[in-house]
């Protein structure tokens, strides 16, 4: 790779990885960038997975107190997400450049929506939920949102922050825990698949993924300077133009 092309990717996994340390959206940042410097679409999916993984992975030691006390949660939803994170993983690497790259401003659109409207999304499942699912309705939820982000996974977190209203815990805290714990084991999987299936463009990713370790550690940081609602606004923008650029 040339040299621009470098700091380009580490550009993009620096902002991208602080973008996930505050309010989300790392992805629209990495995964373009791997596509600018002439990674495949379906290679640049996968690549952006390995960058993004150790984020959510490295969160969960900050929240052991709230995984020990939901436990039985993550016991009772990890065979669908372990399921369903395979098989989305299986369907990418199954999935030709051609057609992957005719999904692409589709899946960008569907993501940057699930980000715009992910508050109030969980606001009004808190407000109108009543009574308990069915028993096979959260399983079918859960394998479906876990195909969803082995395929892609930009926009991820906000689906799992809505399921996690549906079925009543509020507590924001412990759903962010759930949510980086079940992110995991979507995100490892997919991974491994990834790995498995030789899709991963390992120069490029390398770039990106130092980029994201900095940017992640530097938006834990100064969280608490950064308003959350101005960069999930630049994401939103950010997510819009490149719909439309890939329309």
């Amino acid at each position: 790779m040339e040299l621009g092309s470098i700091a380009l990717l580490v550009v993009a996994g620096l902002v991208g990885g602080a973008c996930n340390a505050v309010a989300g959206g790392g992805t629209f940042f990495t995964f373009p960038a791997l596509l600018a410097v002439g990674v495949p679409p379906v290679a640049a999916n996968a690549t952006s997975a390995i960058a993004i993984w150790p984020g959510h992975a490295t969160s969960l030691f900050g929240y052991r107190e709230e995984l020990t006390r939901q436990a039985g949660h993550l016991k009772s939803s990890a065979p669908p997400f372990v399921l369903g994170s395979v098989i989305g993983a299986l369907l990418l690497a199954l999935t030709g450049n051609g057609l992957f790259r005719q999904l692409i401003p589709w899946l960008l659109l569907a993501a940057t929506l699930l980000f715009a409207v992910g508050p109030k999304l969980r606001a009004w499942i808190s407000a109108s939920r009543s009574g308990i699912l069915p028993r096979p309705v959260p399983f079918l939820i859960d394998l479906l949102i876990a195909i969803y982000g082995g395929y892609f996974g930009a926009g991820l977190g906000i689906l799992l922050m809505a399921v996690l209203t549906l079925i009543g815990l509020d507590d924001v805290n412990e759903a962010n825990a759930v949510k980086n714990a079940l992110a995991t084991i979507v995100s490892s999987l997919a991974v491994v698949v990834f790995v498995a299936t030789g899709i991963i463009a390992w120069g490029p990713g390398a770039a990106v993924l130092s980029g994201a370790v900095a940017g992640g550690y530097l938006g834990a940081r100064f969280a608490r300077w950064i308003n959350p609602k101005i960069l999930r606004g630049i994401v939103i923008a950010v997510g819009l133009g490149l719909t439309w650029f890939y329309f």
